[in-house]
Formats: structure tokens, sequence, C-alpha cells
């Protein structure tokens, strides 16, 4: 057996920069000491984990369908239980360092498999217990505000690296240093890397930041304590569908408003990116036209 390593070691190894509210809250205490725990164990691998998340999701799922509140209460731990499990196989690999592409797949795949089981559990279950077809309106909502949100945040990442790439082209056929992107950092300022010379920082959130001066103030306020600006992001959603909402009683008050939230946080995503590509685009033409400067005597 391994040796066990400290949780300082697995908080420093595992935790990331920012997460979730609900996960560094509520889910990285536990999850943390659970890794310490099974850390040694080799046997415990990502992809099992993973699974075993799945499964007990299936068990969440079961518990909603029996419809009382008991089983309600039942299905909500189950599924918090879950994301638990699901938290961890992130952590094992990153502390062991036993990540891989396919479990990549395969957790993608699982959480969104569980998302549709929990969904026809509890919506279903409700249904046959009243007969009310909001019920099964509310199940396609939240499988269809699944998908939004990963499709939403694939098609971003496609967007900013097609920034970057074209900025690098750019660069270079204006034969000036090869451009950095600056990621948001937990400073109102960025802080620009120039570890590497061949290297300039490019921040494409300026206009956002000068423009939004408040949210950027509560941001940072955020990312102290590891937490993102995006505060109901895919997990919170999830979270208040199938624990806040089943605990309290007002499942179909949540997920509405749940629904609602996620929504704006989306569209506040959106206009972001937006402001982004205003200065990409501005950056890229002042590339482009040192470019056809530089080559202008050559071509006389």
């Amino acid at each position: 057996m391994a040796q066990r390593p400290t949780l300082a070691v697995i908080r420093e190894r595992t935790y990331k920069r920012r997460d979730a509210w609900w996960t560094v809250w509520l889910v990285d205490p536990l999850a943390s000491r659970l890794v310490w725990l099974v850390a040694p164990w080799r046997w415990v691998t990502p992809n099992r984990l993973t699974i075993g998340a799945f499964f007990v999701g299936l068990g969440s799922a079961y518990c909603f369908w029996q419809q009382d509140y008991t089983w309600l209460v039942a299905g909500a731990v189950l599924y918090h239980l879950s994301f638990v499990l699901d938290c961890m196989d992130g952590k094992i690999a990153r502390l062991n360092g036993t990540g891989s592409l396919f479990g990549t797949w395969l957790d993608y795949v699982f959480d969104r498999l569980r998302v549709l089981a929990c969904a026809i559990g509890l919506f279903g279950g409700q249904y046959l217990r009243t007969e009310e077809v909001i019920y099964p309106l509310l199940a396609t909502l939240v499988i269809f505000m699944d998908m939004f949100r990963y499709l939403n945040a694939l098609q971003m990442s496609r967007v900013k690296l097609s920034m970057k790439d074209r900025l690098l082209e750019a660069a270079q056929a204006a034969g000036t240093k090869k451009p950095e992107f600056v990621e948001e950092t937990d400073e109102e300022t960025p802080a620009y890397p120039d570890a590497d010379p061949t290297q300039s920082a490019v921040d494409v959130h300026g206009d956002f930041r000068t423009k939004f001066s408040l949210f950027v103030r509560i941001r940072n306020l955020l990312l102290r304590q590891r937490i993102r600006a995006h505060v109901f992001s895919g997990i919170e959603f999830m979270m208040f569908v199938f624990i806040v909402g089943p605990v309290i009683g007002q499942i179909v008050a949540t997920t509405i408003a749940s629904s609602a939230l996620l929504l704006a946080f989306e569209a506040l995503l959106v206009f972001k990116l937006w402001t982004t590509t205003k200065t990409f685009n501005r950056r890229l033409k002042k590339l482009q036209a040192k470019a056809t400067t530089d080559q202008a005597p050559a071509l006389v």
C-alpha cells in the first residue's frame, strides 16, 4: 500500500484554482478527506469512482421515483453523495497522475446519463403521484438546460481557442512577439506573463472590466475564496433541482427559479464573450495593419 498523503498535500494538488461555491463549501471538505482515506489503495481508480458515482445516482433516481417525502430526502442525499464521488475521481486523477482521455469521456457521458435518470425519477414520480402535466415539462426543461450549458461551454472554448490561433497567425505575419492570452486572475489588474521573452500579453477582458468594475470587485472577492464568479453554474443548478427542491418540498418553484438563474448567468457569459471578441477584433486589425505596412516596401 502506498504512503498516505497529508490533507494539505491533497488540497494543494487536487483543489481547482476556482470552483463552484457548492463544491468549495459543501463537497471539497468531505471529498478531500475521502481521498485521504482511499489514496493509498491503488484499486480505487478515477474510472471506478466515476462508475460508482453513476450507480449511486441511479439509486437516487430510484428513490425519487417512490414519490413520498422520505424517499425524496433519501434521493437528495444519494444525489449529493454521487456528486462527491464524481468530484473524487478528478482529485484521485490529479493526485496520482492516473487521469486519461477515456476517463474524461466516461465522466462526461455518465454525468449526462445520471441527470437523465434522476430527471425521469424525480419528475416522473411526481407526475404519477399528481398527474400534473407540469412535471413532464419540467423534466424536459432540466434535460435541455443541462445539455445547453455544456454545449454553450464547449462552443465558447472553441471560440476562445480560435481567437488565440488567429492572433498567433497575425503576430507571426506581423513579425511581433507571440501573443499570450491573459486569463482572469484574482486581481483587478491582470498579471501579465513575462517569463518568456518571445511572448507578449494580450488582455482580451479589459473592456469588460472597464465597463463593469463593480462586478470585477465582487468577482475578486469570490476568487479569493476559490469561488468562481459564475455563481449559478450547472453544478448549482443540479444541486438545487435534485437536492434543495426535494428537501424543502418545493420541486416546481425551485426548478423554475434555478432554470431562470442558470439562463441569466449563461447570458452573462455570452455577453462577456461578446465583449472579448470585440477586443480581439481590434487587436487583430492592428496586427494585420502592421503586417501590411511592413510588407508594403517589398511590393514597390
